[in-house]
């Protein structure tokens, strides 16, 4: 695994990641279980979302890709990226406050799929944000689904423009 770098990950964000997350609780896949079935923490799913393109033709029909998620988390796409436009931070920190209540104690457990950076990247933000109890699940929804554990399709909480 590489050394857990200084900044964000700006670019090839399907890449082996670091162990570590500093000031981050790194869990595995039986760690998130335990938390999942005990309903001790907030899940949050990172992972991207093609959006719906602009010059599609009159009539087409457009289907979002279907996301199978650890059943009750929160689908934030797109927060993970190195570099946020103001638009999308204000809706991580809305999605997070969403998530946890208001409550920046509450412990929120931070994912995508296995050797995402976008899951390390949000993590990283979620504590710049003042949330002291994150936790990264550094082999998602691939760890869950491997070691038999149920997901379900979901759908994304809307980004800004896509209206409710």
């Amino acid at each position: 695994a590489p050394a857990e770098p200084v900044d964000y990950r700006m670019d090839e964000y399907h890449a082996v990641v670091p162990k570590t997350l500093k000031g981050a609780e790194v869990i595995t896949t039986e760690d998130a279980q335990k938390l999942w079935a005990a309903k001790s923490a907030a899940f949050i799913d990172v992972m991207p979302q093609a959006p719906k393109p602009a010059d599609l033709p009159e009539g087409t029909i457009w289907r979002d890709k279907p996301r199978k998620d650890i059943p009750g988390s929160l689908w934030l796409p797109d927060v993970g990226y190195g570099a946020l436009a103001p638009e999308m931070d204000k809706y991580f920190r809305d999605g997070l406050a969403l998530a946890t209540g208001g409550d920046q104690a509450k412990p929120i457990v931070i994912y995508c799929k296995a050797n995402c950076w976008q899951s390390w990247n949000a993590g990283k933000r979620a504590m710049e944000y003042g949330y002291g109890n994150i936790i990264w699940f550094r082999d998602g929804t691939d760890g869950w689904a491997a070691a038999g554990y149920a997901l379900e399709e979901t759908k994304s909480v809307p980004r800004p423009g896509e209206g409710l």
